[in-house]
């Protein structure tokens, strides 16, 4: 079966009578070791975090695999994952020091501890900072750190002062997540949107993130009239992503919006389908309905993928 970018590749064991699959770690068997009455099944998935609301903005926490429905290309797909747990997650920490944001890093500091606070304990976590340059903020030894403390530091390591090299720092931290051994990954980036300084373009950015199973939140703190802000490529990031993009009025609300991002990730339904779709490469477009009697939920997950294939064009990049 083809495999597809932006899909994990998952093997799952299940004994002959189990309803339900846990996700593991792809492996072959060892027939001296399995239970025989054990199969291995190998599956390409497309996996999406999945968040749902009511209309009151409740996380709405009792809904069943029966309850959604996934859509690819509007021809609806089988469900073959589905989860409702605080899964662990490997989470990136991208933080702007260009010069505009010399003001406001007290503020992103306490949304950062805010985040590690009500994150999972099990969670990793790293640090990227960036003006015109690049650098990762926990020292080279330590890869991962769940210590706000050290996380705090490793913020605190660069100094807020030049241009902005928003699309590299992103390809940093995508590269960065790849090492991290969490099912789930998530970037939070904290920035006025605006790059003067990149190498890399927003199109092989939005092309990366296409082709990842990563979830990107995006703070936007500018002041009103800073010529500097970007708020379209922030939403951009968040949409094709799955995440949430947030433009708070005041500086100090980063902190409870780091806070709610916290929460959100733990509260969220995996669901994980293969592709009826044969044909290679392309822009997949993604579509989550639930349902549940006397209640209207609200779902948001990643809105399309990359198939693995043919590279596609920049129209299908924009898209």
């Amino acid at each position: 079966m083809k495999r597809f970018a932006g899909v994990g590749f998952l093997a799952l064991w299940l004994p002959l009578t189990a309803q339900t699959a846990s996700p593991q770690a792809a492996a072959s068997p060892d027939s001296s070791t399995t239970s025989p009455f054990q199969i291995s099944i190998s599956l390409n998935l497309v996996v999406l975090p999945t968040t749902v609301r009511d209309k009151k903005g409740g996380f709405a926490t009792d809904l069943r695999e029966q309850d959604f429905e996934v859509f690819e290309d509007s021809v609806r797909q089988s469900i073959r994952l589905f989860r409702h747990e605080d899964i662990p997650v490997t989470a990136g920490l991208v933080v702007d020091h260009s010069g505009s944001m010399q003001k406001k890093l007290r503020d992103v500091l306490a949304a950062a501890n805010a985040f590690v606070k009500f994150s999972n304990p099990a969670d990793q976590m790293f640090v990227v900072n960036f003006n015109e340059r690049v650098t990762l903020g926990l020292p080279p030894a330590m890869a991962f750190s769940d210590n706000a403390d050290e996380l705090e530091a490793a913020i605190q390591r660069a100094p807020a002062t030049g241009e902005t090299a928003l699309y590299d720092a992103l390809d940093v931290a995508l590269e960065r997540l790849k090492s991290g051994n969490r099912e789930k990954k998530v970037l939070i980036v904290i920035s006025d949107g605006g790059d003067n300084a990149s190498i890399i373009d927003l199109h092989r950015i939005l092309l990366k993130a296409a082709q990842s199973d990563v979830m990107v939140y995006t703070i936007g703190i500018f002041e009103p009239n800073d010529p500097d802000q970007n708020p379209g490529v922030l939403k951009k990031l968040a949409n094709e992503t799955g995440g949430e993009a947030f433009f708070p009025a005041q500086f100090g609300e980063v902190e409870g919006i780091c806070e709610n991002i916290a929460r959100e990730i733990r509260h969220q339904y995996t669901l994980g389908y293969v592709s009826t779709n044969s044909r290679p490469g392309g822009r997949r477009t993604i579509r989550v309905v639930a349902h549940a009697p006397g209640k209207d939920l609200v779902v948001r997950t990643r809105t399309s993928y990359i198939a693995e294939g043919d590279t596609p064009t920049a129209k299908e990049i924009a898209r």
